[in-house]
């Protein structure tokens, strides 16, 4: 059984089918077609909705893409569509900036953007420093403007000057939101029969296949489920796994849902390590992480878009074991450690040794990503300000631990990496005394560059050995050419993007970048 709330209507579905995507939901069963389909795969954004939730009592927004968003997930949750902005005959003050600052031309995407837009009024209570940065990351993900760029952003930046526009009707109506939705919760932890009639009608092209969309709420359910149905897929952002569904036209009877198991969506740490639970979205790492120096959140923020951050979580990075994962190169470069678990207990390894070979791990069919465990390591220092003499008297002498994260690819915002290079280093002045690395496109898996590793360690930085890094990754790497890249190109740009470590990092050391795009 499924209950949420569709903008205001209170829904209770029962047998629907657990691969149907949000978007097939809204356009064949809802009857709300303003919601548009363009790439079916989370790129595109013209299928953007949001999705209203409880925190704290609060009332809390995101914006997800319907199209690779699973209904299953919707439970105990609002969603809430671009029908459902205007109050009676007055257009929402997101709608009406569009249409006043001639932001729509043919209207297809025009609803994602609206919906995008609607999603950064309600979490911007403040303008911010940078304005222009907050829009760009909000807007990211949608991806058509036939009416140009700037009538959009123009829309944007008045929403963003206008701080009545979160005073709506959804501000209005928060606490009666609020206790309907934790009216739903309570009834499925208490365990209440449900006796009641789904309030929508069947699909227009037929009755839903009466599949299993499980959802425990514990680690011990979650244990015994994946033991009882270890073909099942387990689900939680489903950004990736709703590919299979949508571009592969594959079908699942039944999908595990861990996303209502509270104990495996944390953030916290220590003096050592941070502890990150495989529920753990990439918008709440962005900002747990920030410790780590402005490399690892620039990467962050660059992993798809927001919709897709809102959703996409470190389980599901790490579990689909893609070779062109983002995260993994960077937590192997820190020398992580994956903890599994199954109904038989746990056991850990290093994230290196999780990956066997193309999307192949050491996952064991009954077994689940129980945390990911990444040391703390010192802060990625101001490289100008350590190398000011003035400033750092000791240069010479002085321990450094730094951490670097490069992603190369084909745009800036919402694409996925030809490579990903991540280098942990430790200078005792010119001299590498630790060093690691963790590169992603390189190979069938992420993986550590062994032989620029042993090239490297405990040397001194000069011509020489940056000259031999190019011959120790084509003894590390035989990558693949494909429609990215070449073979060639990318064993180019892993040296390159050593020799521009070696640049950034040395004693005088210049900063290669052109902003930092966060």
């Amino acid at each position: 059984m499924l209950r949420f709330l569709l903008n205001d209507l209170h829904i209770t579905e029962h047998n629907l089918a657990a691969d149907l995507t949000v978007l097939d939901y809204l356009r064949d069963r809802a009857n709300l077609r303003g919601t548009k389909e363009g790439c079916a795969s989370g790129d595109c954004g013209a299928c953007t909705a949001v999705v209203g939730y409880v925190v704290d009592g609060r009332m809390q927004y995101k914006s997800i893409n319907t199209c690779i968003t699973l209904i299953g997930s919707l439970h105990g949750q609002q969603l809430i569509t671009v029908e459902h902005l205007q109050n009676g005959q007055e257009l929402h003050p997101v709608q009406a900036a569009m249409v006043n600052y001639h932001g729509s031309q043919c209207g297809f995407c025009t609803p994602g953007f609206v919906m995008s837009l609607f999603a950064m009024a309600k979490n911007s209570t403040d303008i911010p420093s940078d304005a222009r940065a907050h829009i760009e990351r909000y807007l990211g993900g949608n991806l058509c403007r036939c009416t140009g760029y700037r009538p959009i952003f123009d829309a944007a930046m008045h929403i963003l000057q206008t701080p009545d526009v979160a005073k709506d009707k959804f501000q209005q109506r928060a606490d009666a939101t609020v206790k309907a939705l934790e009216s739903i919760s309570s009834q499925a932890e208490t365990g209440e029969p449900d006796d009641s009639e789904p309030e929508a009608g069947p699909l227009r092209n037929g009755p839903t296949r009466s599949d299993t969309f499980l959802r425990p709420r514990s680690i011990d359910e979650l244990s015994d489920m994946r033991s009882r149905y270890p073909d099942a897929p387990i689900a939680a952002g489903t950004t990736d796994l709703s590919l299979e569904i949508t571009q592969r036209l594959r079908e699942f009877d039944r999908i595990i849902s861990i996303q209502k198991v509270a104990d495996l969506d944390y953030l916290t740490s220590d003096e050592n390590n941070y502890y990150i639970g495989p529920c753990c979205t990439i918008a709440t790492l962005a900002r747990g992480l920030t410790p780590l120096g402005n490399d690892v959140v620039n990467m962050l923020h660059r992993f798809g878009a927001t919709q897709v951050r809102n959703q996409a979580t470190v389980g599901g990075s790490i579990g689909n074991a893609s070779p062109i994962g983002d995260l993994a190169p960077v937590f192997i470069s820190m020398d992580a450690t994956i903890v599994l678990q199954s109904i038989e207990g746990q056991r850990r390894m290093p994230l290196e040794a999780y990956f066997v070979d193309y999307r192949q791990t050491q996952l064991a069919a009954n077994e689940f990503i129980r945390e990911i465990i990444v040391p703390r390591q010192p802060k990625s220092e101001d490289i100008g300000t350590h190398n000011n003499p003035q400033n750092n008297p000791h240069n010479n002498t002085h321990n450094r631990h730094q951490l670097k994260v490069y992603k190369v690819s084909k745009r800036i915002d919402d694409d996925i990496s030809t490579v990903c290079a991540a280098f942990y280093l430790r200078r005792n002045g010119d001299r590498i005394e630790e060093f690691r690395t963790g590169f992603g496109g390189m190979a069938a898996i992420p993986k550590r560059a062994s032989a620029l590793e042993q090239l490297v360690h405990n040397q001194v930085v000069d011509d020489k050995l940056i000259a031999g890094a190019g011959a120790a990754l084509a003894t590390d790497f035989q990558p693949l050419s494909d429609a990215r890249a070449s073979a060639d190109y990318r064993l180019q740009v892993a040296t390159n993007l050593f020799r521009r470590l070696c640049i950034e990092t040395g004693q005088e050391a210049v900063v290669s970048r052109v902003g930092d795009h966060v």
